[in-house]
């Protein structure tokens, strides 16, 4: 990739996740597998915090153990990593959410931040008694997130009166440690979702994609987010999937041992579960490309789980320098995830964080 060097000063961070459904070295292998307990947390939180991660993405899904429980059992656990909760619309009413947030900010000593999810799978939602279509819980996550700022800067009772929702004098104690407010990402492919982090977030994180569709989507958000007088306060970052080994030859063989044992089942049910998200969508249609749509950059993990499954496969000098690639695009956050979690973050920080913080030492918190 001809580099930009477009970059926009912003000091780089790096988030990692927590597999709350399980972990395994290879999908659909029962012997592979490595089930939900809290030792498997504590021993991915523990590392991540170890190899520099400075967030922890904890997901949700049907198959996921719930996250605010989980979120706040590891952030009382663990040291100093910040954990990255997902607020779904209409799920939790806004004014319970902005003091569930504030609390969790206060007590944990300013370590959460807020994903912005208004859910993939349209099956889930109605599984789960959500009785809105997509555009409409877009525009209700635009309400709450409108009523959570506003709760947590406002020093008299808040009214609003919205389209789904209507306050009169709401108020909440206490109010958030971080000022003015915890900070929200939002990773979702649609114009609707790049529309709400135009409006509210403070870094977009796209799913893997080649360089020049991330240049072109970061001028397209930029431009909308200019609109709302926000084009310097959003951010961009990459989620990304890791396959780091010594050798090149190391990295493959496991990166497609890692899919080789999927059912034809399995994904058709990723396939068709998640078909109306437009980054899955996407991801799909990459992978319908070819297996690499980029130097060291796979699509093979899309096939066995849905959301973010473009994978960095490589030795640590080529995993550095893909992510040394969406630097130089602009990119400041990477969230990132690997198999089995606590054994890719310890990998990744004794040996790719070295590389990037070597390359760029004036944005990198010092080791």
């Amino acid at each position: 990739m001809q580099r930009d060097r477009q970059r926009d000063g912003r000091r780089l961070e790096f988030g990692w996740f927590l597999p709350t459904a399980g972990d395994t070295t290879a999908y659909g292998l029962a012997s592979a597998q490595v089930a939900s307990s809290l030792p498997l947390f504590d021993r991915v939180v523990a590392a991540a915090e170890a190899a520099g991660f400075e967030y922890m993405l904890v997901p949700v899904q049907t198959a996921c153990w719930e996250a605010w429980i989980s979120s706040a059992m590891m952030v009382a656990r663990s040291k100093s990593i910040r954990m990255l909760v997902a607020a779904r619309p209409s799920y939790i009413n806004p004014v319970l959410l902005a003091k569930m947030i504030a609390t969790f900010d206060q007590l944990s000593g300013g370590r959460i931040c807020i994903n912005l999810i208004a859910g993939q799978s349209e099956a889930e939602n109605e599984s789960e008694g959500i009785k809105w279509g997509k555009e409409e819980r877009y525009e209700i996550m635009d309400e709450e997130v409108s009523i959570l700022k506003a709760l947590w800067t406002a020093r008299a009772p808040l009214t609003y009166d919205g389209k789904f929702y209507q306050l009169k004098g709401a108020q909440i104690r206490p109010h958030p440690l971080q000022q003015p407010y915890p900070r929200f990402y939002l990773g979702g492919g649609s114009q609707q979702a790049w529309e709400i982090s135009a409006k509210h977030s403070d870094v977009h994180l796209f799913w893997g994609d080649t360089y020049e569709r991330i240049r072109t989507n970061m001028a397209v958000i930029r431009g909308m987010a200019a609109r709302h007088g926000r084009e310097n306060d959003i951010g961009f970052g990459m989620r990304l999937q890791i396959v780091c080994r010594q050798t090149e030859k190391e990295a493959w063989e496991f990166a497609h041992e890692l899919v080789g044992h999927a059912s034809e089942a399995q994904k058709a049910f990723v396939k068709e579960r998640f078909a109306t998200s437009e980054a899955n969508r996407r991801v799909r249609e990459l992978a319908a490309q070819g297996e690499v749509i980029e130097r060291n950059l796979w699509t093979g993990i899309t096939q066995v789980r849905p959301g973010a499954g473009i994978a960095i496969v490589g030795t640590p000098e080529q995993c550095a320098e893909t992510l040394q690639d969406f630097i130089d695009l602009g990119c400041h956050s990477f969230c990132l995830s690997g198999y089995l979690h606590d054994e890719e973050a310890e990998r990744f920080g004794k040996w790719v964080m070295p590389i990037l913080r070597e390359r760029n030492r004036e944005r990198m918190l010092a080791a």
